[in-house]
Protein backbone atom coordinates (compact mmCIF):
# COMPACT_ATOMS: atom_id res chain seq x y z
CA UNK A 1 0.00 0.00 0.00
CA UNK A 2 1.30 3.48 -0.87
CA UNK A 3 2.22 6.02 1.81
CA UNK A 4 -0.59 8.28 0.55
CA UNK A 5 -3.23 5.53 0.86
CA UNK A 6 -1.91 4.54 4.29
CA UNK A 7 -2.10 8.13 5.49
CA UNK A 8 -5.65 8.44 4.19
CA UNK A 9 -6.73 5.27 6.00
CA UNK A 10 -5.21 6.47 9.26
CA UNK A 11 -7.01 9.81 8.97
CA UNK A 12 -10.33 8.06 8.35
CA UNK A 13 -9.67 5.73 11.29
CA UNK A 14 -8.99 8.68 13.59
CA UNK A 15 -12.16 10.50 12.57
CA UNK A 16 -14.25 7.39 13.16
CA UNK A 17 -12.75 6.69 16.59
CA UNK A 18 -13.14 10.25 17.85
CA UNK A 19 -16.46 11.13 16.24
CA UNK A 20 -19.61 11.69 18.28
CA UNK A 21 -20.95 8.22 18.01
CA UNK A 22 -18.79 7.51 14.96
CA UNK A 23 -18.90 8.79 11.37
CA UNK A 24 -18.39 12.40 10.34
CA UNK A 25 -19.31 15.23 12.67
CA UNK A 26 -22.17 16.41 10.45
CA UNK A 27 -23.69 12.94 10.24
CA UNK A 28 -23.37 12.45 13.99
CA UNK A 29 -25.04 15.77 14.80
CA UNK A 30 -27.85 15.50 12.26
CA UNK A 31 -30.25 13.32 14.25
CA UNK A 32 -29.75 15.15 17.61
CA UNK A 33 -30.27 18.55 15.95
CA UNK A 34 -33.41 17.35 14.18
CA UNK A 35 -34.59 15.76 17.44
CA UNK A 36 -34.32 19.13 19.20
CA UNK A 37 -36.11 20.94 16.36
CA UNK A 38 -38.87 18.33 16.30
CA UNK A 39 -39.24 18.54 20.08
CA UNK A 40 -39.64 22.31 19.86
CA UNK A 41 -42.22 21.97 17.09
CA UNK A 42 -44.27 19.43 19.03
CA UNK A 43 -43.92 21.58 22.14
CA UNK A 44 -45.42 24.45 20.15
CA UNK A 45 -48.31 22.21 19.11
CA UNK A 46 -48.93 21.38 22.78
CA UNK A 47 -49.02 25.12 23.52
CA UNK A 48 -51.52 25.68 20.71
CA UNK A 49 -53.69 22.87 22.02
CA UNK A 50 -53.83 24.58 25.42
CA UNK A 51 -54.71 27.96 23.92
CA UNK A 52 -51.27 29.56 24.18
CA UNK A 53 -49.24 31.37 21.55
CA UNK A 54 -46.05 29.38 20.82
CA UNK A 55 -44.39 32.26 18.96
CA UNK A 56 -44.82 34.53 21.97
CA UNK A 57 -43.72 31.74 24.30
CA UNK A 58 -40.55 30.93 22.39
CA UNK A 59 -39.78 34.64 22.08
CA UNK A 60 -39.96 34.96 25.86
CA UNK A 61 -37.90 31.78 26.21
CA UNK A 62 -35.19 33.17 23.92
CA UNK A 63 -35.16 36.52 25.74
CA UNK A 64 -34.91 34.78 29.11
CA UNK A 65 -32.03 32.61 27.93
CA UNK A 66 -29.99 35.13 25.94
CA UNK A 67 -31.43 38.57 26.60
CA UNK A 68 -32.73 40.91 23.91
CA UNK A 69 -30.39 42.62 21.41
CA UNK A 70 -31.94 46.02 22.09
CA UNK A 71 -31.31 45.74 25.84
CA UNK A 72 -27.71 44.62 25.33
CA UNK A 73 -27.00 47.42 22.84
CA UNK A 74 -28.60 49.99 25.16
CA UNK A 75 -26.48 48.73 28.06
CA UNK A 76 -23.28 49.00 26.01
CA UNK A 77 -24.18 52.50 24.82
CA UNK A 78 -24.95 53.64 28.37
CA UNK A 79 -21.68 52.22 29.64
CA UNK A 80 -19.54 54.02 27.03
CA UNK A 81 -21.54 57.23 27.32
CA UNK A 82 -21.68 57.56 31.11
CA UNK A 83 -19.34 54.89 32.50
CA UNK A 84 -22.27 53.39 34.43
CA UNK A 85 -22.27 49.61 33.97
CA UNK A 86 -25.55 48.94 35.81
CA UNK A 87 -27.55 48.64 32.59
CA UNK A 88 -24.85 46.56 30.94
CA UNK A 89 -24.80 44.13 33.87
CA UNK A 90 -28.60 43.91 33.76
CA UNK A 91 -28.57 43.16 30.02
CA UNK A 92 -25.99 40.37 30.45
CA UNK A 93 -27.93 38.67 33.25
CA UNK A 94 -30.03 36.25 31.12
CA UNK A 95 -27.08 34.91 29.13
CA UNK A 96 -24.78 34.51 32.12
CA UNK A 97 -27.54 32.81 34.13
CA UNK A 98 -27.93 30.30 31.32
CA UNK A 99 -24.22 29.51 31.56
CA UNK A 100 -24.50 29.22 35.35
CA UNK A 101 -27.36 26.73 34.93
CA UNK A 102 -25.40 24.78 32.31
CA UNK A 103 -22.28 24.39 34.48
CA UNK A 104 -23.44 21.51 36.73
CA UNK A 105 -25.15 19.98 33.70
CA UNK A 106 -21.76 19.71 31.96
CA UNK A 107 -20.13 17.95 34.90
CA UNK A 108 -23.06 15.59 35.48
CA UNK A 109 -23.48 14.83 31.79
CA UNK A 110 -19.80 13.94 31.50
CA UNK A 111 -20.24 11.59 34.46
CA UNK A 112 -22.98 9.56 32.80
CA UNK A 113 -21.35 9.71 29.35
CA UNK A 114 -18.10 8.28 30.71
CA UNK A 115 -20.02 5.37 32.20
CA UNK A 116 -21.78 4.75 28.88
CA UNK A 117 -18.41 4.57 27.12
CA UNK A 118 -17.47 1.70 29.43
CA UNK A 119 -20.84 -0.01 29.02
CA UNK A 120 -21.97 1.09 32.49
CA UNK A 121 -25.24 2.85 33.32
CA UNK A 122 -24.49 5.34 36.08
CA UNK A 123 -27.89 6.36 37.45
CA UNK A 124 -26.16 7.45 40.66
CA UNK A 125 -25.06 10.89 39.48
CA UNK A 126 -27.75 12.56 41.61
CA UNK A 127 -26.48 10.92 44.81
CA UNK A 128 -22.88 11.64 43.85
CA UNK A 129 -23.93 15.25 43.24
CA UNK A 130 -25.30 15.48 46.80
CA UNK A 131 -22.23 13.89 48.39
CA UNK A 132 -19.84 16.10 46.42
CA UNK A 133 -21.78 19.19 47.45
CA UNK A 134 -21.80 18.19 51.13
CA UNK A 135 -18.07 17.39 51.18
CA UNK A 136 -17.06 20.63 49.49
CA UNK A 137 -19.40 22.66 51.71
CA UNK A 138 -17.96 21.07 54.86
CA UNK A 139 -14.38 21.88 53.87
CA UNK A 140 -15.55 25.32 52.77
CA UNK A 141 -17.12 26.37 56.07
CA UNK A 142 -15.24 24.32 58.67
CA UNK A 143 -11.69 25.41 57.79
CA UNK A 144 -10.87 29.01 58.64
CA UNK A 145 -8.10 31.48 57.89
CA UNK A 146 -6.68 29.78 54.83
CA UNK A 147 -5.67 31.70 51.71
CA UNK A 148 -7.86 31.09 48.65
CA UNK A 149 -5.02 29.47 46.73
CA UNK A 150 -5.07 26.63 49.30
CA UNK A 151 -8.66 26.64 50.59
CA UNK A 152 -10.43 26.63 47.21
CA UNK A 153 -8.51 23.64 45.76
CA UNK A 154 -9.09 21.76 49.02
CA UNK A 155 -12.84 22.34 48.82
CA UNK A 156 -12.95 21.36 45.13
CA UNK A 157 -10.86 18.26 45.82
CA UNK A 158 -13.11 17.25 48.71
CA UNK A 159 -16.17 17.41 46.47
CA UNK A 160 -14.48 15.34 43.77
CA UNK A 161 -13.22 12.79 46.32
CA UNK A 162 -16.64 12.42 47.94
CA UNK A 163 -18.29 11.78 44.58
CA UNK A 164 -15.50 9.39 43.55
CA UNK A 165 -15.97 7.27 46.68
CA UNK A 166 -19.74 7.20 46.13
CA UNK A 167 -19.20 6.06 42.54
CA UNK A 168 -16.44 3.60 43.37
CA UNK A 169 -18.66 1.50 45.65
CA UNK A 170 -21.12 0.32 42.95
CA UNK A 171 -18.20 0.09 40.51
CA UNK A 172 -16.38 -2.36 42.79
CA UNK A 173 -19.56 -4.34 43.48
CA UNK A 174 -20.12 -4.61 39.73
CA UNK A 175 -16.56 -5.68 38.99
CA UNK A 176 -16.03 -8.02 41.93
CA UNK A 177 -19.45 -9.63 42.44
CA UNK A 178 -21.33 -8.91 39.19
CA UNK A 179 -23.93 -6.78 41.00
CA UNK A 180 -25.75 -4.66 38.44
CA UNK A 181 -24.71 -1.01 38.59
CA UNK A 182 -28.24 0.26 37.87
CA UNK A 183 -29.64 -1.21 41.09
CA UNK A 184 -26.58 -0.29 43.14
CA UNK A 185 -26.43 3.33 41.97
CA UNK A 186 -30.16 3.78 42.59
CA UNK A 187 -29.72 2.48 46.13
CA UNK A 188 -26.67 4.71 46.62
CA UNK A 189 -28.84 7.66 45.58
CA UNK A 190 -31.32 6.98 48.35
CA UNK A 191 -28.56 6.48 50.89
CA UNK A 192 -27.12 9.87 49.84
CA UNK A 193 -30.53 11.56 50.12
CA UNK A 194 -31.25 10.23 53.60
CA UNK A 195 -27.67 10.84 54.74
CA UNK A 196 -27.90 14.46 53.61
CA UNK A 197 -31.24 14.86 55.44
CA UNK A 198 -29.62 13.68 58.67
CA UNK A 199 -26.47 15.78 58.24
CA UNK A 200 -28.44 18.95 57.40
CA UNK A 201 -30.73 18.44 60.38
CA UNK A 202 -27.90 17.67 62.78
CA UNK A 203 -24.09 17.73 62.48
CA UNK A 204 -23.92 20.16 59.54
CA UNK A 205 -26.94 22.33 60.40
CA UNK A 206 -26.25 26.05 60.64
CA UNK A 207 -29.16 26.82 62.98
CA UNK A 208 -32.07 25.13 64.70
CA UNK A 209 -34.59 26.61 62.29
CA UNK A 210 -33.53 25.62 58.79
CA UNK A 211 -31.86 22.43 57.52
CA UNK A 212 -28.97 24.19 55.79
CA UNK A 213 -25.21 24.32 56.23
CA UNK A 214 -23.31 27.46 57.22
CA UNK A 215 -22.08 29.58 54.32
CA UNK A 216 -18.69 28.58 52.98
CA UNK A 217 -15.84 30.97 53.67
CA UNK A 218 -15.06 33.59 51.04
CA UNK A 219 -11.69 31.90 50.47
CA UNK A 220 -13.51 28.74 49.31
CA UNK A 221 -15.86 30.46 46.85
CA UNK A 222 -15.32 30.13 43.12
CA UNK A 223 -14.46 33.65 41.91
CA UNK A 224 -17.18 35.54 40.06
CA UNK A 225 -16.34 37.64 37.03
CA UNK A 226 -18.96 40.35 37.51
CA UNK A 227 -20.64 42.17 40.35
CA UNK A 228 -24.04 41.19 41.76
CA UNK A 229 -26.58 40.14 40.61
CA UNK A 230 -24.51 38.25 38.02
CA UNK A 231 -23.46 34.86 39.37
CA UNK A 232 -21.26 33.76 36.45
CA UNK A 233 -18.12 32.23 37.94
CA UNK A 234 -15.00 30.18 37.35
CA UNK A 235 -16.99 26.95 37.56
CA UNK A 236 -18.08 27.21 33.93
CA UNK A 237 -14.51 27.23 32.67
CA UNK A 238 -13.59 24.39 35.02
CA UNK A 239 -16.43 22.40 33.45
CA UNK A 240 -15.06 23.06 29.97
CA UNK A 241 -11.58 22.07 31.17
CA UNK A 242 -12.86 18.75 32.50
CA UNK A 243 -14.76 18.14 29.27
CA UNK A 244 -11.44 18.38 27.45
CA UNK A 245 -9.74 16.17 30.06
CA UNK A 246 -12.40 13.49 29.57
CA UNK A 247 -11.99 13.78 25.79
CA UNK A 248 -8.22 13.49 26.10
CA UNK A 249 -8.54 10.54 28.47
CA UNK A 250 -10.94 8.62 26.23
CA UNK A 251 -9.36 9.25 22.85
CA UNK A 252 -5.70 10.08 23.49
CA UNK A 253 -4.59 7.62 26.16
CA UNK A 254 -4.06 3.88 26.27
CA UNK A 255 -6.24 3.59 29.37
CA UNK A 256 -9.04 5.45 27.58
CA UNK A 257 -8.77 3.01 24.68
CA UNK A 258 -9.13 0.17 27.19
CA UNK A 259 -12.23 1.79 28.66
CA UNK A 260 -13.86 2.08 25.23
CA UNK A 261 -12.83 -1.45 24.34
CA UNK A 262 -14.34 -2.84 27.53
CA UNK A 263 -17.51 -0.90 26.77
CA UNK A 264 -17.70 -2.30 23.26
CA UNK A 265 -16.87 -5.92 24.07
CA UNK A 266 -15.72 -6.91 27.57
CA UNK A 267 -15.17 -10.56 26.64
CA UNK A 268 -12.83 -9.72 23.78
CA UNK A 269 -11.08 -7.12 25.95
CA UNK A 270 -10.52 -9.67 28.70
CA UNK A 271 -9.16 -12.13 26.14
CA UNK A 272 -6.77 -9.40 24.95
CA UNK A 273 -5.39 -9.07 28.48
CA UNK A 274 -7.27 -6.00 29.69
CA UNK A 275 -8.18 -5.77 33.38
CA UNK A 276 -11.99 -5.57 33.44
CA UNK A 277 -12.23 -5.08 37.22
CA UNK A 278 -9.74 -2.22 37.15
CA UNK A 279 -11.58 -0.50 34.31
CA UNK A 280 -15.01 -0.77 35.93
CA UNK A 281 -13.77 0.59 39.27
CA UNK A 282 -11.75 3.34 37.59
CA UNK A 283 -14.61 4.50 35.36
CA UNK A 284 -17.20 4.56 38.14
CA UNK A 285 -14.80 6.41 40.43
CA UNK A 286 -14.01 8.98 37.75
CA UNK A 287 -17.71 9.29 36.89
CA UNK A 288 -18.54 9.81 40.56
CA UNK A 289 -15.85 12.49 40.84
CA UNK A 290 -17.35 14.36 37.88
CA UNK A 291 -20.84 14.22 39.38
CA UNK A 292 -19.39 15.34 42.71
CA UNK A 293 -17.79 18.29 40.95
CA UNK A 294 -21.25 19.22 39.63
CA UNK A 295 -22.44 19.63 43.21
CA UNK A 296 -19.20 21.37 44.14
CA UNK A 297 -19.59 23.93 41.35
CA UNK A 298 -23.15 24.65 42.44
CA UNK A 299 -22.18 25.13 46.09
CA UNK A 300 -18.91 27.02 45.77
CA UNK A 301 -19.88 29.08 42.74
CA UNK A 302 -23.59 29.82 43.16
CA UNK A 303 -25.36 28.96 46.43
CA UNK A 304 -22.43 28.97 48.92
CA UNK A 305 -24.41 26.62 51.17
CA UNK A 306 -26.28 23.31 50.97
CA UNK A 307 -29.91 22.83 51.94
CA UNK A 308 -32.36 19.96 51.78
CA UNK A 309 -33.50 19.28 48.22
CA UNK A 310 -31.07 21.83 46.80
CA UNK A 311 -30.52 19.84 43.59
CA UNK A 312 -32.67 20.64 40.57
CA UNK A 313 -32.40 17.04 39.35
CA UNK A 314 -29.06 17.56 37.63
CA UNK A 315 -28.02 13.95 38.15
CA UNK A 316 -31.14 12.53 36.54
CA UNK A 317 -31.12 15.04 33.67
CA UNK A 318 -27.51 13.99 33.07
CA UNK A 319 -28.76 10.71 31.57
CA UNK A 320 -30.63 12.69 28.94
CA UNK A 321 -27.58 14.88 28.33
CA UNK A 322 -25.34 11.88 27.73
CA UNK A 323 -27.85 10.41 25.29
CA UNK A 324 -28.32 13.71 23.47
CA UNK A 325 -24.57 14.27 23.31
CA UNK A 326 -23.95 10.74 21.97
CA UNK A 327 -21.68 10.05 24.97
CA UNK A 328 -19.00 12.32 23.52
CA UNK A 329 -17.57 15.04 25.82
CA UNK A 330 -18.05 17.83 23.29
CA UNK A 331 -21.54 16.61 22.47
CA UNK A 332 -22.35 16.63 26.19
CA UNK A 333 -21.17 20.24 26.47
CA UNK A 334 -23.50 21.28 23.63
CA UNK A 335 -26.41 19.34 25.16
CA UNK A 336 -25.72 20.89 28.58
CA UNK A 337 -25.73 24.39 27.07
CA UNK A 338 -29.08 23.61 25.42
CA UNK A 339 -30.58 22.41 28.70
CA UNK A 340 -29.11 25.40 30.51
CA UNK A 341 -30.68 27.85 28.07
CA UNK A 342 -34.03 26.03 28.18
CA UNK A 343 -34.13 25.92 31.97
CA UNK A 344 -32.98 29.50 32.37
CA UNK A 345 -35.39 30.84 29.76
CA UNK A 346 -38.35 28.83 31.09
CA UNK A 347 -38.83 31.17 34.07
CA UNK A 348 -39.08 34.18 31.78
CA UNK A 349 -41.45 32.28 29.49
CA UNK A 350 -43.76 31.61 32.43
CA UNK A 351 -43.74 35.18 33.72
CA UNK A 352 -44.15 36.92 30.34
CA UNK A 353 -46.15 34.44 28.26
CA UNK A 354 -47.96 32.63 31.04
CA UNK A 355 -46.65 29.23 29.87
CA UNK A 356 -45.87 26.80 32.72
CA UNK A 357 -42.21 25.80 33.02
CA UNK A 358 -43.39 22.20 32.78
CA UNK A 359 -43.57 22.63 29.01
CA UNK A 360 -39.76 22.59 29.01
CA UNK A 361 -39.83 19.16 30.64
CA UNK A 362 -42.22 18.02 27.92
CA UNK A 363 -39.87 19.31 25.22
CA UNK A 364 -36.88 17.65 26.88
CA UNK A 365 -38.80 14.39 27.15
CA UNK A 366 -39.74 14.50 23.48
CA UNK A 367 -36.14 15.17 22.48
CA UNK A 368 -34.93 12.19 24.49
CA UNK A 369 -37.59 9.94 22.95
CA UNK A 370 -36.35 10.91 19.49
CA UNK A 371 -32.72 10.39 20.50
CA UNK A 372 -33.47 6.99 22.01
CA UNK A 373 -35.41 6.00 18.88
CA UNK A 374 -33.53 7.70 16.03
CA UNK A 375 -35.45 5.64 13.47
CA UNK A 376 -38.40 7.97 14.12
CA UNK A 377 -36.36 11.01 13.06
CA UNK A 378 -34.92 9.19 10.06
CA UNK A 379 -38.43 8.20 9.00
CA UNK A 380 -39.85 11.68 9.50
CA UNK A 381 -37.10 13.42 7.54
CA UNK A 382 -36.37 10.57 5.12
CA UNK A 383 -32.75 10.24 6.25
CA UNK A 384 -30.79 7.23 5.08
CA UNK A 385 -29.66 5.03 7.96
CA UNK A 386 -25.94 5.33 8.56
CA UNK A 387 -23.62 2.74 10.04
CA UNK A 388 -22.18 4.35 13.17
CA UNK A 389 -20.37 3.19 16.27
CA UNK A 390 -22.86 2.12 18.90
CA UNK A 391 -22.32 3.03 22.56
CA UNK A 392 -23.23 0.16 24.86
CA UNK A 393 -25.55 1.55 27.53
CA UNK A 394 -26.12 -1.53 29.66
CA UNK A 395 -25.28 -5.19 29.46
CA UNK A 396 -27.87 -7.19 31.31
CA UNK A 397 -28.16 -8.39 34.86
CA UNK A 398 -25.09 -9.69 36.60
CA UNK A 399 -22.83 -9.80 33.56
Amino acid sequence: MSDKASSKNKTTEKKTSEGIGGGSLGQALLVPVLAVITGLILGGIVMLATGSNPIQAYGALFAGAFGTPSTIIAGIQTYFATGDNAELVKSLYPFTESLVTATPYIFAGLSVALGFRAGLFNIGAEGQFFIGALCSAYVGYSIKDLPMIIHLPLAIGAGALGGAIWGMIPGYLKARFGAHEVVNTIMMNWIAFRLSDWLLSGPMQASNFRPVTPNVAASAELPRFFEDPLRFNLGFFLALLFAYIVYWFLFKTTLGFEVRSVGANPDASKYAGMNIIKNFVLVMSFAGALAGLAGTAQVLGVDHWVGQGFSAGYGFDAIALALLGKSHPFGVVLAALLFGFLRSGATNMQSLAGIPVDIISIIQGLVIVFIAAPAIIRWLYRIKSLKVEEIVLTRGWGK
